[in-house]
C-alpha cells in the first residue's frame, strides 16, 4: 500500500459513511466502521494529534523496504573497495554494488569490511501466509 502522508481525514470519513451504509445498523462491520471514523473524529481537529496519528499510520503501512536507507552506491566491487580503503566508510552503512546489497562492518583491528545482505528488491516476494 502506498502511504499518502497528507490523507484528507474528511475524505476518509466521508468513505467510511459511504461503506457504513451497506452494512445493517447493529452488526459487527457497523459496530467497526463506527469506531474507525470516532477515532479518526478524535484525532482530526488537532493538529498535532492528527501528525501524530499521521506519523503512526506512516510506521506501520510503509513497507520496510521504503525505510532502508543506501548510503552510496558503487558500479563494482573494486570501486566500493577503494572507497571502503578511503576510510570515508562507516560501520552499519548500507551499500548498494553491482546491483547487490553489502553493508559495512567494523572488524576491530583487522578494519572495515564489505559483507554481503541481500537489498529487498533481492529477495523473492513475501507470500502470505507463510
Amino acid at each position: 500500500m502506498n502511504y499518502d502522508k497528507n490523507f484528507d481525514a474528511d475524505a476518509v470519513l466521508r468513505t467510511v459513511e459511504s461503506l457504513s451504509k451497506q452494512h445493517p445498523e447493529g452488526t459487527p462491520e457497523d459496530a467497526a466502521l463506527r469506531v474507525c471514523a470516532a477515532a479518526l473524529l478524535f484525532v482530526r481537529d488537532d493538529l498535532k494529534k492528527l501528525e501524530e496519528f499521521r506519523e503512526f499510520f506512516r510506521k506501520i503501512t510503509t513497507p520496510a523496504r521504503e525505510g532502508i536507507q543506501i548510503a552510496h552506491s558503487f558500479a563494482s566491487r573494486a570501486e566500493a573497495e577503494a572507497w571502503l580503503a578511503s576510510g570515508a566508510a562507516k560501520d552499519g552503512q548500507l551499500l548498494r554494488v553491482a546491483g547487490q546489497g553489502f553493508t559495512v562492518i567494523d572488524h576491530g583491528a583487522k578494519g572495515l569490511k564489505l559483507v554481503r545482505i541481500p537489498l529487498p528488491e533481492e529477495l523473492p516476494p513475501h507470500k502470505p501466509g507463510k
